[in-house]
């Protein structure tokens, strides 16, 4: 049992890291946000006639690069979720879930989703996340409830 609580709160910090590391690799499209922007505003017009860049392509740029920004803080955001939740033994499945899809993120996202799938999925970690959960040890007081 000390070794699964252990194990769980490794994976935690983990969890912290690799959503830092996912939320700092989403501003990468800032780069070419900031091109489409640029190609819009008509700072890379050429000194001729229709030498400036579509603004279907500017579009673009700047709309795929918003998608991929906003999609990555989102999906940082779950993982820190997920390492808190961890922390706290509370909502095993939700941590299962956000495992899986944290290994699309190789390589650091797929070598933790697959140790906190192969630790969440031990017989004596679903009974501590069972046991911790009926105890109310869930480090956070729910609403409704007197403490």
């Amino acid at each position: 049992m000390k070794d699964d609580r252990q194990d769980i709160r490794l994976l935690s910090i983990f969890h912290y890291v690799v959503a830092g590391i996912t939320a700092l690799f989403s501003c990468l499209p800032f780069i070419h946000m900031a091109l489409g922007i640029a190609m819009l505003s008509g700072a890379l017009d050429g000194d001729g006639p229709g030498e400036s860049p579509p603004a279907l392509f500017a579009w673009l740029l700047v709309l795929l690069s918003a998608v991929f920004i906003l999609c990555g803080w989102t999906l940082s955001t779950f993982i820190f979720i997920a390492g808190r939740r961890l922390s706290q033994f509370r909502n095993r499945l939700f941590c299962l879930v956000i495992a899986w899809i944290e290994c699309i993120i190789i390589p650091f996202g797929t070598i933790l989703g697959v140790f906190t799938i192969v630790v969440l999925t031990r017989d004596s970690v679903m009974e501590l996340f069972e046991r911790d959960s009926r105890s109310g040890n869930n480090n956070v007081s729910s609403p409704g409830h007197d403490s």
